[in-house]
């Protein structure tokens, strides 16, 4: 599924690859149930990793891995 997730796909994050990963160790673990349940913009890719916007009220964007996301149907 990596190869599919690209800038401009629509995402959401995968709850159970997030929590307990480095990422929620390495921060508050404490997720906003809103990149679970909404979809997010793929603004851009580095390597491994995903530059998600989510929604349209002003939040900050956030870098998850592309294994930690799925298309959002």
């Amino acid at each position: 599924m990596a190869d599919t997730i690209k800038k401009g796909s629509l995402v959401r994050a995968v709850r159970e690859k997030l929590e307990n990963s480095l990422e929620a160790k390495a921060s508050d673990a404490r997720f906003s149930s809103y990149i679970f349940e909404t979809k997010g913009e793929v603004m851009d890719t580095r390597g491994d990793y995903a530059l998600v916007k989510f929604g349209f009220v002003p939040t900050s964007n956030i870098w998850l891995r592309i294994d930690q996301l799925e298309i959002f149907e």
